[in-house]
């Protein structure tokens, strides 16, 4: 029988990087060959209605021996961040004694115990590592891998109890459309999981509101000879902008429940600049106290330099799945008492980001957030270790298990 680390393996070798600026659905159409790898083995393990739909969705069922058990999905997104490349991914496993790691010595690329603390944890296990020029895509391949293994887990063993069981491979999520065409009704599930969060033992329940902001900046180009009293140079209106922001509130300053606004790209010349935006809070009253910062500071360069100079937009994302998921707290009780069946202690822990399970919690489908293993996502330093590929998967097991007691 396959392992998961080839299966993992497998997957990472597949481009699915995800677009934010395409207007198809899924963003790329690289996505689909996954999503076609992964319908075929699903239907190869004897899954029933394994298939990949026109959105890029793919869907399985393992049906049920427990009658009274509830239905329960597992859900794990096909995509890989836009932030690096997930193309010609190199992964290495190596067993790690402690220490640097070099991922390539050709360009002096190290991932540093130092500026990676969690390596410490890792000493004794075996790692699966990038070369360096790209990220792994354990976020979320290994999530598709862990749910792949219990679905192995329980065809092949049809005499242990469960309930029936739904899967979903979502297209991008990193771009956040993942749920866009989600069938939720069709879906037919209780409640789920995403399987896309961090070590072995993290629960999340909580996210972050979203919203995000694009800024345009008109300016004026005179030529600088003779642009005295005339020229307003865009760029440094922008620069301007970003400055009557709060410094304070930058990702790299904040944790835990504090929020943030992070500009992710600026491009401009002197006749006009554009700044994104993405904007965060657990608070939703504070994420519309940072919008509303945004919008002042908006008018007031406006009232400097004329009106028109600025164009502020403002986009709402997803919201914090406390909301519905408070409402019925038994689907995170039967995750942490399932990790504590595995001597796991659960670490109920709020995302500094989002899932898909935040929007499908408020489609009707309350939907947490479970661990997936991997660490340093979206970046060259992104890793996972074998160990936590089979810890993972073992706390989906004993999920389904635990909901037939």
């Amino acid at each position: 029988m396959e392992s998961i680390v080839e299966r993992f393996l497998r997957y990472v070798s597949y481009d699915t990087q995800s677009s934010e600026d395409s207007d198809t659905f899924p963003s790329t159409l690289k996505q689909k060959a996954l999503g076609e790898l992964l319908a075929r083995e699903l239907q190869a393990m004897g899954a029933e209605d394994a298939h990949m739909d026109e959105w890029g969705y793919v869907y399985a069922t393992i049906p049920g021996n427990a009658p009274k058990a509830p239905t329960i999905g597992f859900i794990a997104h096909m995509d890989t961040a836009t932030e690096l490349s997930g193309a010609y991914v190199k992964p290495r496993l190596l067993q790690y004694e402690g220490g640097d790691i070099v991922l390539s010595a050709e360009k002096g690329i190290v991932m540093r115990e130092e500026e990676f603390p969690c390596l410490r944890n890792e000493v004794g296990k075996v790692l699966i590592v990038t070369d360096g020029t790209t990220l792994l895509g354990a976020d979320d391949k290994a999530g598709v891998a862990e749910i792949m293994e219990m679905a192995q887990h329980f065809l092949t063993h049809p005499e242990i109890p469960h309930g029936t069981i739904r899967i979903a491979f979502t297209p991008d999520e990193e771009v956040g459309g993942g749920p866009e065409h989600f069938d939720v009704p069709g879906f037919h599930a209780d409640f789920a999981y995403t399987v896309d969060g961090g070590e072995v033992g993290s629960l999340n329940y909580e996210n972050f509101n979203a919203a995000s902001a694009v800024v345009t900046v008109h300016g004026k180009a005179i030529h600088p000879g003779s642009s005295k009293g005339k020229m307003i140079n865009a760029c440094l209106v922008a620069m301007e902008f970003d400055r009557l922001l709060p410094a304070g509130e930058l990702p790299s300053l904040t944790e835990g429940y504090e929020g943030f606004h992070h500009l992710t790209d600026m491009q401009g010349s002197v006749e006009t600049a554009t700044l994104h935006y993405i904007l965060r809070d657990h608070d939703a009253e504070k994420l519309e106290q940072k919008k509303a910062g945004f919008v002042r500071a908006a008018a007031f360069l406006n009232e400097v330099y004329g009106a028109d100079t600025l164009e502020l937009k403002l986009r709402d994302g997803y919201r914090n799945m406390r909301q519905k998921i408070e409402e019925d707290l038994r689907v995170v009780e039967l995750a942490k008492a399932a990790m504590r069946d595995l001597k796991i202690e659960p670490r109920v822990e709020p995302i500094r980001g989002g899932t898909d399970g935040c929007r499908l919690s408020f489609m009707g489908l309350p939907c947490p957030n479970l661990c997936a293993g991997g660490h340093n996502a979206h970046g060259k330093y992104e890793y996972i270790s074998v160990q936590s590929l089979l810890g993972c998967a073992r706390v989906l097991i004993r999920i389904a298990e635990k909901a037939a007691e």
